[in-house]
Order: structure tokens, then C-alpha cells, then sequence
């Protein structure tokens, strides 16, 4: 018998396991996050007799005698001031995180009621967060330590909710204190689990599979191969081209690829029928590298290797480039890339009457829907998808990982069944940023006004399609960045290998192919003898000027603002670098992009209903303020909902920075109705009455037959500039982005902060380490920045009207991270670390 004291309360138990295991799944303290199970990310956590320690680490024998405190053992008075303070500070975004953040501040803070910035760095720096860059978190914590010193608490927000108001996020309370639920704080009566035998190999031909001794573990509900899918046992995001198991006869095409699902009563049992089943494989030879994919007779696919080939051409790129009086030929390689989204993929299915009802952590429940219809054979109407909070994703998220093997197990048991991925299984399954191998030649005039630009781009798209034909596409088309090139000629291809998928990551491929185009500038600029500021300052686009893609730039178009704003600075520090971006909102490119809002009036307040996930960005609450603002009613009387398919109409996938714009102005004319029908009336007199509004965000398609076709409906513009000490590390990021209008300027700070930790990560420390197509890192290993070496970072928000739709905001989601690792490399080299080619760079502090 072992006596553990948590929260204050006495408890006993028999079983040994682990500490994590024993206060989520006996205790039900669900704000002890299971973030890798590897003890490096913090999410789990507490503390044990006054000093922290992650629960995921110690057995519960080890903790007899000791107190153990958990969020949900704070006082009151403790859970009003942080959560207020963190909630006032803008420190959430997907929360998942945050309670371990929590605990690390309490601990701090009953030790040291006064800390600096510094001591509030170190107290957190075991705590991984993806999405803030930590300097909002940091300003939580001391803004804690003075309401606790001064004894006075935080105010709820209940007022009106205005766009371009400062408000706290809607959400903030229930992830600071751990109350609100991700999926896999579900614990449902009758759940089981389920889990996927990967492949060993990552080619072989499967030859025979053998599940008789696992079936008749103790404990096993059923074992299942792809015989046992009712209907297609292809899907894909875009391309049907995943198996969502390996036929016998067929080939693998990657280490994660799952051979069969096995469902049981609990996760141990499930493990070990694993150790129990037989594949029989026919080993084959794998290709690993685009490059030589392209010219093997190794087919990834039965229809050769390439996945998609894009040539956008205006004018003889040649011609100009030979009569230009400047020229630059580089070959760059970035490098692959993992999300690290704090929250692993899990899913939990139910059946219900012949269909299926799944929770999920996505970034498109209309996608699972349609994805897992087709795969059991059933009308979409029979799959309903809810989005409970998602910690996270990045683009990771946007393909199906869980949802379709904890749906399938559901439909074939009849049981509710929750399949979550380990960290080693997320880090090998969902798909990753592209590494891509870039040649670029870029030219301009004696005076350094830019002429022609030609690249040639290869992607390692990996196993399966994913994302990665748009991915290319959107390289190639921002690959001449925010400037007034008319001659291009830029040519991309997508090819298969045997390594893990890649597809969506924040930047959308923009990150890759600015980082050629940057560099390249800088070295034109030193031919020309002109600053790379000054080069930039002449070359950037201005509204009617037309883009090297024909489209005419429209009035919000500023980055020319971003350039003078950081102007002054970028001229009196001496080791500094700096580098621009543009990035769309929107899908864009002629595909039908909607979004879509429907309001419900219920018990005297507004419903808001967006098929549209929120992964951390603060949809929600940005939905809420255009609603506000829209009809006047105070945040008090808005309700915004967790997206579900039975509830809310199809508002497209959480990507390409859409949200805010397409969803945004949806809701705007939903809301518009809603003040119609308001006229001379009160709320209540509308109950049950809903109102819907839709937005289609209307672009011509790649080649359109126009003079100047409208590739997206608009574009965020950035400029960020990395300053050095004298030894190498940062001493300051400064990040100037055009957002046309802030719906909440705490939120578009947010965006800026993390996004520039994660494009800092790319740039200096990240590493993704294959070997044949086998990771090797694990979740502590990729090179994560942690909030003890993050430096203070800048964000000017530069507003400009002139995109209609959604109060004139642009989505900022991705741009954030794109020119961060070329203002980086600029920095660098004017320190003296040369011109560099490849991400990471090497030789600095960070990467030696």
C-alpha cells in the first residue's frame, strides 16, 4: 500500500506505476499535461514538497510521504490571480503548456515573492511552449508576483469587445487552471484503446500477418487489418493516396505506415498484443533522397516518383539575367523540420445508431469527416466531428494521424475507443516541414533596382502527398518575395521518398524559399554597395505596382512601413541583420475558399457556430470581437463553441493564415443580419432565431487568362532584424508586420513572438536527424529554444486599410516565422561568420 499526499488530501493505492498514470487516471488531475512521456517538455509538471519535478518521470513508490500540489490544489485566491494575470499578460495561446507554467510559477514565487526577468526565464526554462515565445509567459509570472504581493486581484473581462481592443482571451481562465478539456483529458465510461503495429521496415512488401496469438491475450478486443475496412483504404488530405493500413500484397512506403490496429482494455494490454502479432515481410531497397528519387528506378509510388511540377514563367529570365549588370547563382538546402505541437494527436471515437461520432485534435474537423466517411463507407452526414481544445499544430495537425484509426476501431468494436499517439510515434507519423534544395539566381541594374529572378526547387515531399503540392506551389510563387521582379522563371518539384511525409508547417513552404531569395538580395547589395536595408527600401512593392505574380498590389500592401519602421535601428547597430517576407491569406489561387458563421440565440446570449478549429490562435476570440463590434453586444451575452460538424457549417481548414479574414468576415455578415433583426428589440426577443453568414474569398487559378489575376485576396508583409552582441548570441529580435487591421493587438503580439522563436529554432538550433528514413531525436533532442535563452523581441504592428472583409485584418499566422532565419544569417555574416547556405546555420553559439 502506498500513501501519497495530493492537494492537501490523503490517498492510498496498490499499483506501482507511474506518477503521471496515477493523477490523471485514478485522481482525475487532468491538468497534469502527458506531453512526451519523456520527461522534456514540462507539461506534467508539479510540485513535490516545494520543489518542481515532471510527474511523467518518478514511480508512485517513490513519492510516499511526500505532498504533491497540481493546479487544482491552488487556493482561490491563487487560481484569480493567475489566471488573471496570465489571461491580462496575453501568455495563452493553445494552453496545453500552461498549467506546467503555472506550477513552475508557483514554486518560484513562494521561494522568491520579488524576481527579476531573468530568475523568471530560469524558473521556467524545463517548460517547452511552441506557440508564445515565452516573453508573454514571463510577463504573466511577474505580473502574479505583484497582485499576489499587493493583494489585489485581476477583473473578469464582460464588457463590450470591440476589434482593435486589447482583451484577454476567451479562453484563458480554463487552460490557465486546467479546466478545460483536450481530448485526451476525456475519460468515458467503457473506453478502450486502441493503437497501430507500425511497419520495420520503410519498403517492404507485406506477406502475411498473423493475429491469432494476440487476439487471445486477456484483455484484447480485436485485432484488425485493412481486410477489415468497409470502405476505402486510401484517404489523403487532397491526394488519396494514404494507406490507412498496409494490404497484404502491398508495400510499405514508411516506417509509420500501420500494418494493423489492435483495440484493448487498457494501453498495457494493447502493447503487449503488439509484441504478439507476426508480419511476414519481403525487404526492398528504399530511396531516401529527392534528388536521387528522381532518376531511380525505386518507385514510392506505383505511379513514379514525382508528386507535383510547377513553372511559373514572365518574360526570358535568361536574357535579362545575361544583360543585367549584377548577378547572383547560390545552391541553398534548408532542412527538415518537426512541429513539435505540444499536445500529442489523439482522438477518442464513439459509435452512435450506424454512424460514428469522434473528438478530435485537428485542424479541420469537416476534413476528418469527409477523410473517415470514406474510409467506413458512410454517408459524411454519419460522421460527426467535435473539436475539443487543441494544443497545437502548426500545419501538423491538418492530416489524419488518430482520427481515422480511433473511428475505424469504433465502427468494427462498438465500443468508445481513444487512440493517442506516443511522442516516438508522432515524431515518425505526421507529416513535417519540407526540406527543400533550392538553385536561385537573382540580378539587378548598377543601381541595385532588381530584374530577373530564376530557381529551381526540389522538395522531399516524403511518403505521401499530404500538403505537398500546394507546399511547392506557394515556394514558387512568393519564391520572388515582396518585390517589383517582372521577369521570373521559377521551376519546383515535389518528389517521394521513403522518408516521413511532409506537408503543412507554419510558412506553408514561403520559409524555405525566402530564405534563398533573402540571402541573395544581401549579396546584390554588396555588388551594388548599397545597405541591405537600402536594397530592400528600393525594391519593395507598393499598392497598383504589380507582383511578380501579375496581381496588382492592393492599398494595404506596406512593406515599405515595415522597412521604415525599423530603419533607425537597423542603422546605428553594428551587428545586425534583417530580412523581409509576404505571405497570403487565403487559399487563394482559384480553389473555393469559404467561410462560414452561423449565430444561434440561446438563453439571452449569442451562439457562435464556425466549423473553423482554433489550434491557439485565438479564433475564438477574435470571432467574438467582430461579433462585438459588429452589433454591440458585450462579450458577456457571446458564447463562442467548440467547432462540430452537426452544429456548425464548413469554414475550411485551419491553414494558410485564412481564419481570421475568410471566417472573420462570415461572422461579420452574420452579424450584420443579427443587427437587422435587432432593430427595436431586445436579445431575448430573438431566441431561437439563428443567423447565417457566408464569405467566399474569390481568386482566378494558377495561369488564369487575365492581365492581372488576383492570386489571393490579400497578403501580410513583414520585416524582422536580428541583432547580435559581440559574442554571437541575440541580443534582440524586431519584428515589423503588416496586419492591416489588429482585430487584438495582444493577440497579433502573440503570433509575432512565438512565430519568431520557431522561425530563431529553424534558423539555429532545430534538427529533425534522419537515418534511412528513421528519426533520430526525440522530443528533448530537436533543438527546442527554451525560454532562458529567448531574447526580448519587438513587435511593431503596422495597420493599413485596404482589404475588405473582416474589419480589413490579415491573417498573421505563418508570415511570423518566415523571415526570421534569413535576418538571422544576415546578422551573423556581418559579425563575420561568412555567407551562409544551409539551415541551421553553423559556427554560432547556438550551433557550434
Amino acid at each position: 500500500m502506498y500513501h501519497l499526499i495530493v492537494n492537501g488530501k490523503e490517498y492510498e493505492t496498490t499499483e506501482d506505476k507511474k506518477l503521471i498514470r496515477y493523477l490523471r487516471d485514478d485522481l482525475g488531475l487532468t491538468s497534469v499535461k502527458d506531453g512526451c512521456s519523456e520527461g522534456a517538455c514540462g507539461t506534467c509538471t508539479i510540485i513535490v514538497d516545494g520543489k518542481t519535478m515532471r510527474a511523467c518521470i518518478p514511480m508512485v513508490s517513490k513519492m510516499v510521504g511526500k505532498e504533491i500540489t497540481t493546479v487544482e490544489g491552488l487556493s482561490e485566491w491563487e487560481q484569480e490571480v493567475y489566471s488573471g494575470a496570465f489571461a491580462e499578460a496575453g501568455a495563452v495561446q493553445c494552453g496545453f503548456c500552461i498549467p506546467g507554467m503555472v506550477i513552475s510559477a508557483k514554486a518560484l514565487l513562494d521561494q522568491n515573492p520579488e524576481p527579476t526577468r531573468l530568475e523568471a526565464a530560469a524558473a521556467i526554462r524545463n517548460n517547452i511552449c511552441r506557440c508564445t515565445g515565452y516573453q508573454k509567459i514571463i510577463d504573466g509570472i511577474l505580473l502574479a508576483a505583484k497582485l499576489l504581493q499587493d493583494d489585489e486581484g485581476t477583473s473578469t473581462f464582460v464588457g463590450a469587445a470591440p476589434v482593435g481592443k486589447r482583451i484577454p482571451r476567451i479562453d484563458a481562465r480554463e487552460k490557465v487552471l486546467g479546466t478545460g478539456i483536450y481530448t485526451d483529458d476525456l475519460y468515458l465510461e467503457g473506453m478502450i484503446y486502441g493503437s497501430a503495429l507500425r511497419s520495420a521496415y520503410p519498403r517492404a512488401k507485406v506477406l502475411a500477418i498473423d493475429t491469432a496469438e494476440a487476439e487471445k491475450l486477456p484483455g484484447i478486443v480485436g485485432v484488425y487489418t485493412a481486410a477489415d475496412i468497409p470502405g476505402s483504404v486510401k484517404i489523403g488530405h487532397l491526394k488519396k493516396d494514404w494507406d490507412v493500413m498496409i494490404p497484404v500484397g502491398k508495400i510499405t512506403h514508411y516506417l509509420g505506415d500501420a500494418i494493423c490496429l489492435i483495440a484493448g482494455e487498457s494501453p498495457e494490454v494493447v502493447e503487449e498484443a503488439k509484441k504478439l502479432i507476426q508480419v511476414d515481410y519481403e525487404v526492398l531497397e528504399g530511396v531516401f533522397d529527392p534528388r536521387e528519387a528522381l532518376a531511380s528506378d525505386i518507385k514510392v509510388h506505383e505511379e513514379g516518383n514525382v508528386l507535383a511540377h510547377e513553372h511559373l514563367k514572365r518574360g526570358n529570365a535568361d536574357e535579362v539575367i545575361a544583360a543585367s549588370r549584377y548577378q547572383v547563382t547560390n545552391y541553398y538546402e534548408t532542412p527538415w523540420t518537426e512541429h513539435a505541437f505540444l499536445e500529442p494527436e489523439t482522438a477518442v471515437a464513439m459509435p452512435f445508431d450506424d454512424g460514428v461520432f469522434i473528438y478530435s485534435s485537428d485542424q479541420g474537423t469537416y476534413d476528418t469527416r469527409h477523410e473517415c466517411a470514406l474510409m467506413l463507407g458512410l454517408d459524411p452526414e454519419k460522421v460527426i466531428v467535435e473539436n475539443k481544445l487543441v494544443g497545437g499544430g502548426f500545419g501538423g495537425k491538418e492530416d489524419m494521424a488518430v482520427q481515422h484509426h480511433a473511428s475505424l476501431l469504433a465502427y468494427l468494436t462498438g465500443r468508445i475507443v481513444k487512440v493517442k499517439l506516443t511522442r516516438k510515434e508522432s515524431l515518425l507519423v505526421h507529416p513535417k516541414r519540407h526540406p527543400m534544395y533550392i538553385e536561385m539566381t537573382t540580378a539587378c541594374d548598377e543601381d541595385g533596382q532588381i530584374t530577373a529572378l530564376k530557381a529551381k526547387v526540389i522538395s522531399d515531399t516524403g511518403a505521401y502527398a499530404s500538403l505537398g503540392g500546394p507546399v511547392l506551389q506557394r515556394a514558387c510563387t512568393h519564391a520572388a518575395g515582396p518585390y517589383h521582379f517582372q521577369t521570373i522563371d521559377i521551376e519546383g518539384t515535389a518528389v517521394y521518398t521513403n522518408n516521413p511525409p511532409a506537408g503543412a508547417f507554419r510558412g506553408f513552404g514561403v520559409t524555405q524559399t525566402c530564405f534563398a531569395s533573402e540571402m541573395n538580395l544581401n549579396q546584390l547589395a554588396q555588388k551594388v554597395g548599397i545597405s541591405p536595408w537600402e536594397i530592400r527600401y528600393r525594391n519593395g512593392i507598393r499598392p497598383g505596382e504589380v507582383l511578380p505574380n501579375g496581381q496588382i498590389a492592393d492599398e494595404s500592401t506596406a512593406i515599405v512601413e515595415t522597412l521604415l519602421a525599423v530603419k533607425e535601428q537597423y542603422e546605428r547597430e553594428p551587428y545586425v541583420g534583417l530580412a523581409c517576407a509576404m505571405k497570403n491569406a487565403g487559399v487563394g489561387v482559384g480553389i473555393p475558399d469559404w467561410g462560414r458563421c452561423r449565430l444561434f440565440v440561446k438563453d439571452g446570449k449569442v451562439q457562435i457556430h464556425a466549423g473553423a478549429s482554433c489550434i491557439g490562435q485565438g479564433l475564438g476570440t477574435v470571432l467574438v470581437q467582430i461579433l462585438s463590434e459588429t452589433t454591440g453586444i458585450p462579450g458577456s451575452h457571446i458564447r463562442y463553441c467548440l467547432p462540430n460538424t452537426s452544429q456548425a457549417p464548413d469554414a475550411g481548414t485551419t491553414s494558410g493564415s485564412r481564419q481570421t479574414l475568410v471566417t472573420g468576415e462570415a461572422t461579420r455578415r452574420a452579424a450584420s443580419k443579427l443587427l437587422e433583426a435587432l432593430a427595436g428589440k431586445e436579445l431575448a426577443d430573438l431566441e431561437g432565431q439563428e443567423f447565417l453568414g457566408e464569405y467566399l474569398a474569390k481568386t482566378d487559378p494558377m495561369g488564369a487568362d487575365v492581365p492581372n489575376p488576383v492570386s489571393h485576396v490579400a497578403y501580410g508583409y513583414g520585416t524582422q532584424m536580428c541583432v547580435l552582441n559581440e559574442d554571437g548570441t541575440v541580443k534582440e529580435m524586431v519584428a515589423a508586420h503588416a496586419v492591416g487591421k489588429a482585430i487584438n493587438p495582444l493577440n497579433v503580439e502573440g503570433q509575432i513572438e512565438g512565430g519568431v522563436v520557431m522561425g530563431m529554432g529553424y534558423a539555429l538550433t532545430e534538427k529533425y536527424p534522419l537515418e534511412k528514413g528513421e528519426p533520430k531525436a526525440k522530443y528533448g533532442t530537436l533543438g527546442l529554444f527554451r525560454a532562458d535563452k529567448v531574447p526580448p523581441i519587438t513587435s511593431i504592428i503596422i495597420e493599413k486599410e485596404g482589404v475588405e472583409g473582416a474589419y480589413g485584418a490579415i491573417g498573421i499566422g505563418e508570415i511570423t516565422s518566415i523571415p526570421t532565419a534569413p535576418a538571422i544569417a544576415g546578422a551573423y555574416e556581418k559579425l563575420g561568420l561568412g555567407f551562409q547556405y544551409n539551415l541551421p546555420l553553423s559556427g554560432t553559439p547556438y550551433n557550434k
